[in-house]
């Protein structure tokens, strides 16, 4: 199997000062690409802000003999963000690659959560995310090419305590990516979704230390690089931890067909309700036309329409 290479292609990485997004960024920088490293620098729940932790990768990367250039914006800011886009286009003449890494947490049970915590979290992940591919995506459909990862959650896929606002925002970065695998298809722009899970600032304190010492961010990134290549797939979930990799699906049961008119009622879902959920029979979508021919499929066979 031949080398997965970068040569010649440029990346943004948002949220590359540290943690998963450094990983992805020094590897990409190895295999060959020019990145534009993107960090606000602030605290794990949105506070504060300075360039150190952008600068200090792009040193690294320098070091290795590779080319970067740090970047300060906030990926909620649209001056920030375009300002981001300017720069890599100043600097490399094209962009081929955005990972949507950047994030923050503020935990708190639903009851105790503000306002304001889902506004901000939402802000980072949700919109934080969908900012920066808006501002590159006319350039990659021009290019005719491009490779966006958004970051998810197990949170967003599965839930967790105390995180109504993160796991709102990753799971609506699932639902961009299903769209934007569709509208991006005949330009060549492939959108997927890592789900990552790894020893980072945002893990610290969550589980045992023999748990965080296998969770190595950087065991999360040959995940990220399937993602990004050339013949990458798209509208793909992968999730990633410890060395291990598998392939996450929004499915959905056959179903049945009920009645309609008078004939349906509560009690008659009731009714076939084992046969609405008979797991045996799930399909995993491409796209939502598929969802609706679904359910007409069930009205077809009963009606005979």
């Amino acid at each position: 199997m031949s080398d997965i290479r970068f040569d010649d292609r440029v990346a943004i990485v948002t949220g590359a000062g540290g943690g998963l997004g450094r990983c992805h960024a020094l590897e990409l920088a190895r295999r060959g690409a020019k990145i534009v490293i993107n960090d606000l620098g602030g605290a794990v729940d949105g506070s504060g802000g300075n360039s150190e932790a952008a600068e200090a990768v792009v040193a690294e990367i320098k070091a290795m003999g590779g080319e970067a250039i740090a970047n300060g914006s906030s990926v909620n800011d649209e001056a920030g963000v375009q300002k981001m886009v300017d720069d890599a286009m100043a600097a490399f003449g094209r962009i081929d690659i955005l990972i949507c890494n950047a994030g923050i947490l503020r935990d708190k049970s639903f009851s105790k959560m503000t306002n304001d915590d889902i506004n901000l979290v939402l802000d980072v992940h949700l919109r934080g995310t969908f900012k920066p591919i808006k501002a590159v995506w006319d350039i990659m459909k021009a290019q005719g090419y491009g490779r966006i990862v958004v970051t998810t959650s197990s949170t967003g896929l599965y839930g967790n305590f105390g995180q109504a606002n993160y796991g709102g925002g990753k799971l609506g970065v699932v639902g961009i990516m299903n769209t934007l695998k569709i509208e991006g298809a005949k330009y060549d722009i492939r959108v997927n979704t890592i789900c990552p899970i790894a020893a980072t600032r945002m893990t610290e304190g969550l589980m045992p230390e023999a748990v965080l010492a296998q969770l190595k961010p950087e065991y999360v990134t040959p995940g990220v690089m399937n993602l990004v290549k050339e013949d990458a797939p798209t509208g793909m979930i992968l999730s990633a931890g410890a060395g291990a990799f598998s392939m996450a699906q929004i499915v959905e049961t056959k179903g049945a067909f009920v009645a309609q008119g008078e004939a349906l009622s509560a009690e008659a879902v009731a009714a076939k309700w084992d046969e609405i959920t008979d797991t045996t029979t799930q399909t995993a979508f491409k796209a939502g036309n598929e969802h609706g021919g679904n359910m007409f499929a069930r009205v077809s066979e009963a009606t005979g329409g």
